[in-house]
């Protein structure tokens, strides 16, 4: 262990003497791990910000149906093009069918302008939903109360606002039982949903809640609805889609042999499908950046070989006091290790602080992984013995006497 001591102080001293080699040296390594820590940082950011923003909105174990699902090509597209519409009618459908489904809200929704006396806002998210949305977790009053199921089933001209709704059109004064105009349409309002921040720069604040039915009346009724199902239990989330899918099937005359004319949607399906696209890009920037590993290995390789060469007479006389070749070849796997060690150490600084500055100034969040930081410095340390071994074995090898005789 002194021995193991001795050659990392020698190895540290001999970096901080010879700062700018020492620096070029360990470029490559900087850079490769530098660069690896920032895009596994922004990945894991990236993945956790849409995970939690569509589990914010599908829920953690709830699901939605839609007059389409997921698209993934254009044959999708259009094979699911002519799919009718869902109807609240189905809604009560899945409800009455399915044992393992606790509640089915149907919800539409449409941008639309939102004014209070002189302010107006463009492009404003309107939903409109049924009596059971109280039963999902998506929804939610700071101040104030929720819209009431006999609100809803009585069509009401009342609304439930988000948070950035509330703070652009009221400022410091309480929203609770104004009236604010939606579509030109007077709402009271009844309450103001907690503030859930923003996405990729984009505000998840700026909505109104509001009847279906008063929005039917705003925008028509021919616009197919989603409905979002929440099982009774989130063990039973299996059995409570395949009763919707029947449910649904059932009601719309479908035959065994007949395609869905409707798509399921499940938020783990979401998350599974971006974060293989994610993690296909991760691979392919880490797999790019990695070869500047190799480059900063065969650069300390060469180093090592310098410093074999530059300390031969040194490595003579320790063999000719009785040092073996495995000490001598330790000692110079040990330099090279630490100097490798020491461009991972820095480049996993760098990185971190990369992506933690391109978080704060961009809407890209970060996430810096402790598992990819134990990985950068691993990677590193493996660099340094793989290629330290050459030299290393050069060192071992040399005769004492030939050794003394260099100058």
């Amino acid at each position: 262990m002194q021995q193991l001591w001795e050659s990392v102080k020698l190895a540290l001293s001999s970096i901080w003497a010879n700062k700018l080699r020492s620096m070029l040296t360990l470029l490559g390594n900087i850079v490769a791990v530098s660069s690896i820590i920032a895009v596994v940082a922004l990945i894991q950011g990236v993945n956790g910000a849409v995970s939690d923003a569509i589990l914010s909105d599908l829920g953690a174990d709830s699901f939605t149906i839609s007059r389409m699902g997921l698209i993934r090509n254009e044959d999708e597209r259009d094979r699911q093009r002519n799919n009718p519409r869902i109807t609240a009618d189905e809604a009560k459908a899945i409800e009455r069918f399915g044992t393992s489904i606790s509640a089915v809200m149907a919800q539409a929704q449409q941008n639309a302008s939102v004014a209070y006396r002189a302010e107006e806002l463009e492009s404003i998210q309107i939903q409109g939903v049924t009596e059971r949305y109280l039963e999902f977790s998506t929804f939610d009053a700071e101040r104030g109360r929720m819209v009431s199921p006999i609100e809803i089933s009585r069509s009401r001209p009342v609304a439930l606002i988000g948070w950035q709704i509330a703070d652009r059109l009221f400022g410091s004064e309480d929203p609770v039982d104004k009236t604010i105009k939606v579509a030109g349409v007077p709402f009271r309002v009844v309450g103001v949903s907690a503030k859930k921040g923003s996405f990729f720069g984009n505000s998840l604040d700026e909505f109104v809640v509001i009847p279906l039915g008063k929005y039917q009346k705003l925008f028509g009724s021919r616009q197919s609805l989603s409905l979002l199902v929440k099982p009774r239990d989130p063990l039973v989330v299996s059995m409570a889609r395949d009763e919707a899918r029947t449910a649904l099937r059932v009601s719309r005359h479908l035959a065994p042999g007949d395609d869905d004319n409707f798509g399921i949607v499940a938020s783990d399906s979401i998350l599974d499908i971006f974060q293989q696209a994610t993690t296909g890009i991760a691979v392919v920037l880490v797999g790019i950046v990695g070869l500047s590993l190799v480059v900063g290995g065969i650069v300390i390789m060469n180093i090592m070989l310098m410093v074999v060469s530059e300390r031969t007479r040194e490595i003579g006389l320790r063999k000719a006091l009785g040092a073996k070749s495995r000490d001598i070849m330790a000692q110079v796997l040990t330099e090279s290790v630490t100097l490798s060690l020491t461009g991972g150490i820095i480049g996993v600084a760098v990185g971190a602080g990369f992506a933690k500055g391109l978080a704060a100034v961009t809407p890209l969040p970060a996430a810096i992984e402790t598992w990819s930081i134990l990985v950068g410095v691993l990677v590193t340390a493996l660099v340094g013995l793989f290629f330290g071994w050459y030299p290393a074995r050069r060192a071992a090898e040399l005769a004492p006497i030939e050794a003394l005789r260099r100058e």
